[in-house]
C-alpha cells in the first residue's frame, strides 16, 4: 500500500467512525490534517480489535508485537495506520509511549469491566483518551508538549466520561460498568437497579454529578489553549465544545442513556463550529 492510499484509507475510517472528529481536525494545515487521521487510524484498530474483533486476545497481542517493531526496529508493518504513521514520524516529533498506554487501557476491555473507586475510573480513561491528546501533541503543537501534557490529560479525562455517560446501556450489553460503584452508591443508587436498568432520580443525580467532573475538566483542558499554534486552537476548542454538548443532548433526550445512543446532529455541529469562526 502506497503513502497516499494509506492516508486515504485512515480518512475513510475516521470520517466514518467519527463524525465529530473528522470535523474539528478538518480545518488543520494538510499535514497536520493528515497526520491527525493516522492516530486515529491506529486508536479505531485497536478499539475494533477489542470490541468487534474474531480473537480480541490474540490480535491485541499482535498489534502490540508491530508497536514494539515499528518502534525499536523501524519496521513498517503493512497496516495502512502504520505506513501512515511512518510518514509522520518522518514529520513530527512523535511520542510512541502513549501508543503502548493506549494498548494497556484496551487491554482491561478484553474481560468483564467493573470500576469501583474514581482512581480507577480515571486510570482507564488516561490509557484510552488522555493517551489520544498526547499523541497528537507533537503533530497539533511542535515544542509545546510539556507545557500543554496536563491540560491534554484533562481533555482526555473528559471526554472519555462522556463517552461513558452516553453509553451507559451499550457498555451494560458489552458486560462493562464504568460508573464507579462507590460513585453511585454515594447517591443511593444500587447495583442492581444499574444492571436492571432503573432511570430513577438517584441514577440522575449520581450522571449528574459525574456530568459535573467532565465539566469542570473540559474547562480546565482550555485554559492553556492560547499555547497552541492558531492553527490548532479551533480544531481543539471545537472537538472540546462538541463533546461537552453530547452532555447537553443527553439532558435533552431526559438521561434516555440506557436504550439509546445520543447524538450530536450535523446541523448542530455545523452551528457549533460555525460559531468559533
Amino acid at each position: 500500500m502506497e503513502i497516499e492510499q494509506a492516508y486515504a484509507k485512515c480518512h475513510t475510517v475516521i470520517k466514518n467512525h467519527s463524525k465529530t472528529f473528522a470535523k474539528a481536525f478538518s480545518y488543520l494545515p494538510r499535514d497536520r490534517k493528515r497526520a491527525v487521521w493516522a492516530v486515529y487510524g491506529f486508536c479505531r484498530h485497536v478499539d475494533d480489535v477489542v470490541d468487534e474483533g474474531e480473537n480480541p486476545v490474540r490480535e491485541l497481542a499482535e498489534v502490540k508485537e508491530e508497536l514494539i517493531r515499528f518502534e525499536r526496529r523501524g519496521e513498517v508493518p503493512q497496516r495502512h495506520f502504520w505506513i501512515a504513521l511512518d510518514d509522520v514520524r518522518r514529520k513530527f516529533d512523535l511520542d510512541l509511549a502513549p501508543f503502548h498506554d493506549m494498548i494497556r487501557g484496551q487491554e482491561t476491555d478484553l474481560e468483564d469491566v467493573e470500576m469501583i473507586t474514581m482512581d480507577e475510573l480515571l486510570t482507564y480513561s488516561y490509557n484510552v483518551a488522555s493517551t489520544v491528546g498526547l499523541m497528537l501533541l507533537p503533530i497539533l503543537a511542535p515544542g509545546k508538549c510539556e507545557v500543554l501534557k496536563q491540560d491534554a490529560i484533562y481533555l482526555g479525562y473528559a471526554m472519555q466520561l462522556t463517552n461513558i455517560l452516553r453509553d451507559v446501556g451499550e457498555d451494560l450489553a458489552r458486560e462493562r460498568i464504568y460508573i464507579p460503584r462507590e460513585h453511585y452508591e454515594a447517591f443511593g443508587y444500587t447495583r442492581e437497579e444499574l444492571i436492571s436498568k432503573t432511570k430513577s432520580a438517584e441514577f440522575i443525580m449520581a450522571w449528574e454529578s459525574l456530568a459535573e467532573k467532565a465539566e469542570s475538566y473540559y474547562e480546565k483542558a482550555m485554559t492553556s489553549l492560547n499555547e497552541y499554534p492558531v492553527t490548532s486552537r479551533l480544531p481543539v476548542k471545537g472537538a472540546a465544545l462538541l463533546y461537552m454538548n453530547i452532555l447537553k443532548a443527553v439532558r435533552q433526550e431526559n438521561y434516555d442513556v440506557f436504550n439509546k445512543r445520543v447524538y450530536i446532529s450535523d446541523e448542530q455541529k455545523k452551528k457549533i463550529i460555525a460559531r468559533l469562526q
